[in-house]
């Protein structure tokens, strides 16, 4: 009988412990599905065919588009990719494989400051390194400040991913006879996959939206990018410059582009979650 209420006791606490993490998780949801709304209903009437492959009207003209910010976004991603995922993916690695405990704690402190500090911050610091020195704004200079933005958060992600990994998957293929880094890279990286690629899409959904670094170092252009050493548009400036102006039409165009990033973000994560779900499920 005391068994009996004792069980119905814990069941009654799970129960209603279970039902308030689902409260708390709609809590949660709850801005975000606001968000996505608002910005749908203001943005999807301006979104057509030439919103996304026109450039700017000059000003008092109706019309144009975004094309060439939407193709700077992306080419600044890229660059931004290109440069921070491999040293941040292999500083983590680094961090869980090696752990050497005095350089591993000032690597661990010195991502954690940097993680903190402000992305206008790093727009001044590189635009002092690289826009000074090259006397001219550039889509290289932007993606390297998106760059130092992005490595703090896919460091710690893949070394706490990486931790993750159980020990005894390590010293199995170390006892077959596999080398140290192809255990890593084929056994450890290859398990802790997905985490590793949750936390690449949390860093480039971050500096997607990046506008303060943009206005140091890409600056912005109403043409169509044509190198790495020339300023690109971007389509979180080209926003912001829209919204602050006194014209109408430039507010409709502004919450079209906050609608193309947004959907921009979202097809980048969910296709590279199916993508990478589809690889981890045939190794397995």
């Amino acid at each position: 009988m005391k068994g009996d209420l004792n069980r119905s006791r814990r069941n009654l606490t799970s129960g209603f412990a279970y039902l308030l993490c689902l409260l708390s998780t709609a809590i949660a949801l709850i801005p975000l599905g606001l968000i996505l709304v608002y910005v749908i209903v203001q943005g999807a009437p301006a979104l057509n065919l030439d919103f996304l492959t026109q450039l700017p009207k000059p000003v008092g003209e109706t019309g144009g588009g975004m094309g060439n910010a939407i193709v700077g976004s992306l080419m600044l991603i890229g660059i931004a990719a290109a440069i921070g995922l491999p040293i941040g993916v292999l500083a983590g690695t680094y961090l869980a494989e090696f752990r050497s405990p005095r350089l591993s704690w000032t690597v661990r402190l010195l991502a954690d400051i940097l993680s903190g500090v402000p992305s206008i911050i790093i727009g001044v610091f590189v635009y002092t390194l690289l826009v000074l020195t090259m006397k001219r704004f550039s889509a290289l200079a932007g993606g390297v400040a998106l760059a130092v933005l992005m490595l703090p958060t896919v460091a710690r992600t893949t070394e706490e991913m990486l931790r993750m990994v159980p020990d005894t998957l390590r010293e199995a293929s170390l006892a077959l006879g596999i080398s140290r880094w192809r255990t890593i890279v084929s056994i450890v990286i290859k398990t802790a996959g997905g985490g590793i690629m949750t936390g690449i899409m949390l860093a480039l959904a971050r500096i997607a939206g990046e506008t303060a670094p943009l206005l140091f170092t890409a600056l912005n252009s109403r043409t169509w990018p044509t190198g790495l050493d020339k300023p690109v548009a971007s389509l979180p400036v080209q926003i912001y410059t829209y919204a602050i102006a006194p014209y109408a039409d430039w507010h409709q165009q502004a919450w079209a582009g906050s609608l193309v990033l947004v959907l921009m973000v979202l097809l980048l994560s969910v296709g590279s979650k199916l993508y990478f779900g589809r690889k981890m499920r045939s190794v397995r």
